[in-house]
């Protein structure tokens, strides 16, 4: 008991801290699909590309802005607001009494360079929408409803990714304030002249009691449901994706050297590059060459020297472990073959983040309410990452996929249609709400003991 006592202590210092109230508005609730995509359009204009291209990163004036925005529209909604110490915008709606564990809603709001409009943001505004109507309803839940719009999921700035949700779920590295921008800027400088304090970092860490779980909704960053004339789908898992640095070297030489006694880097760089193409694919798992650089790179000059990335993703991380084996051990033998030198060094890992049984059957019971269709919605694996793997480290996940037009993603020519959001947004609530039948507010917190000793 005095265990239970302590956590509810905690939280209640927490709103204190932030000055959240039990505020309840009342009232229709007035954010529609086309509202929540003109959202995304104003959100687009904040940007540090000219010529309509997007792109917003982590703590530049851009991310103070699209903040700035999500706290109007959170305060709107009904939630009281706060940025917290990693710089994600955050608000809160009390549930049935102020302190009760909260179910988290949130994606992000930063991109990569030449974006689309709603790869995360609809997410945020899809879940500010969803506090809004709860908000309205007048009904008091058996927890709290949070928001977070994170500050950075994309890694497009610092070459690390989630770094918003990391600090949330409590997994900050201390090594990351060494990283640096193109520019020479650290972390921790930028952390400083956005205005946070990078010693209380730990401030922006929840703990497993806090939470009951979290949902996000997401664009679909694939075809399956646009192939299938579907509007949203379940979220099974999320891939985990190890990347990598991979340097072969051999021996720069002018053009007109004999094949026999060339040591040609990028001869054995491509044949490397099509082994991963083929042991990948045989495991059917995703491997991305996506950043190439040779030495010295001249035209009639064989390269001595190639840097080029890996990101390899799957669903299981044993399997994605031993194709990672593999693909060391037959670029070793082609280099090897070539006299050709190679070293790799891992530049991120995340474990694959599977989605919660309660939670993906809350958001197939939500589509089933709103989509006029008998067959059980579709089940989709996520080869792209999301916030959801930083969150599944502090509590339980769950994700709701929107059809985003051919599958287009980190691109201008992302699209939904206003329907799909309209279906989103409802399906999204009840969702919510079928959680919230599923608890009692005065068993919340004996629950959550049993819970959070195991996470």
């Amino acid at each position: 008991m005095r265990c239970r006592w302590q956590r509810r202590r905690r939280r209640l210092r927490f709103l204190r801290r932030h000055r959240l109230g039990g505020r309840r508005p009342t009232g229709n609730p007035v954010t529609t699909a086309a509202d929540i995509l003109d959202r995304c359009d104003e959100l687009a204009r904040h940007s540090s590309l000219p010529n309509g291209l997007i792109e917003r990163v982590y703590l530049s004036p851009e991310h103070a802005a699209a903040n700035a925005l999500a706290a109007e529209w959170m305060t709107a909604a009904g939630l009281a607001t706060w940025q917290d110490a990693a710089g994600n915008q955050c608000g809160r709606l009390e549930g049935a009494r102020p302190g009760l564990p909260a179910l988290l809603l949130g994606s992000h709001l930063d991109t990569v360079p030449a974006a689309g409009r709603y790869d995360g943001i609809l997410g945020v505004l899809l879940a500010i929408a969803v506090a809004e109507r709860v908000a309205g309803s007048g009904r008091a839940l058996p927890f709290a409803l949070e928001v977070a719009a994170f500050g950075d999921e994309e890694g497009t700035r610092f070459g690390t990714t989630l770094l918003g949700s990391r600090a949330l779920a409590g997994t900050w590295q201390g090594d990351w304030w060494q990283l640096c921008d193109q520019n020479g800027v650290s972390l921790d400088a930028a952390y400083r002249a956005f205005g946070l304090d990078p010693d209380v970092i730990g401030e922006a860490a929840r703990t497993p009691a806090d939470l009951i779980g979290y949902l996000e909704a997401h664009i679909e960053q694939g075809p399956v449901l646009d192939d299938s004339g579907r509007a949203l789908g379940v979220v099974s898992s999320i891939a985990g994706a190890r990347r990598f640095s991979i340097v072969i070297e051999g021996a720069a030489g002018h053009s007109g050297t004999p094949w026999a006694l060339r040591r040609d880097a990028l001869a054995g760089a491509s044949e490397v590059i099509l082994a991963i193409e083929r042991i990948a694919r045989g495991a059917n798992l995703i491997g991305t060459v996506g950043h190439l650089a040779l030495t010295p790179d001249a035209v009639n000059v064989i390269p001595g020297r190639v840097e080029f990335s890996l990101d390899l993703r799957g669903e299981f991380d044993p399997e994605r472990d031993r194709a990672w084996a593999l693909i060391e051990q037959t670029a070793e033998q082609i280099c090897e073959r070539r006299a050709l030198r190679v070293t790799s060094v891992q530049t991120h890992g995340a474990p694959a983040a599977h989605c919660s049984p309660h939670l993906r059957a809350a958001v197939a019971t939500g589509i089933r309410r709103v989509v006029a269709d008998d067959s059980p919605p579709p089940t989709l694996f996520s080869m792209a990452g999301h916030d959801a793997m930083a969150i599944a480290a502090l509590t339980d996940i769950g994700m709701l996929f929107v059809r985003c037009r051919g599958g287009v993603s980190h691109h201008p020519d992302e699209s939904v249609t206003e329907a799909d959001v309209a279906l989103a947004l409802d399906a999204f609530e009840a969702a919510v709400l079928h959680l919230a039948d599923q608890y009692d507010a005065d068993e919340l917190d004996s629950e959550f003991d049993a819970r959070a000793a195991t996470k």
